[in-house]
């Protein structure tokens, strides 16, 4: 099968404006510019957002929030909680000692003690500071 035989759908591309042929055309003389001006010059081109030296909108409403997606664990201090007194630690553990919300995906464990309470913890969505 040929390549010269494909073709665009019907409707689908449209013949480009010729502009500046004649008054026949109805695009003659100005071709389609009005009369005179800056608009009317080749070259011609006006910042994105200018408004005629008015604010622009983009600068006179305040800048709104930035949300991260990425999930920041929710930290627990194992000094003033008493998670050393579990056996071993899992996120159903951690929550009959306290109160979590639902939308906590990841815990991490901070103070004194928290890197003693690492050969308890068996939920890989628990961390702990400190290092090995």
């Amino acid at each position: 099968m040929l390549a010269s035989n494909l073709k665009s759908a019907c409707g689908s591309t449209k013949n480009i404006k010729r502009v500046g042929r004649g008054q026949g055309s109805g695009n003659g003389k100005t071709a389609g510019k009005g009369h005179k001006g800056q608009k009317a010059r080749s070259g011609y081109n006006i910042k994105r957002g200018f408004e005629g030296g008015q604010q622009p909108i983009q600068r006179r409403l305040p800048k709104v929030g930035f949300f991260s997606n990425i999930k920041k664990p929710y930290v627990i201090n194992v000094d003033k909680i008493k998670v050393s007194e579990l056996s071993e630690i899992t996120f159903e553990s951690i929550k009959s000692i306290h109160k979590l919300s639902k939308k906590v995906s990841k815990i991490k464990l901070i103070g004194k003690n928290a890197k003693e309470l690492a050969s308890k913890i068996k939920d890989e969505n628990i961390t702990y500071t400190g290092k090995e």
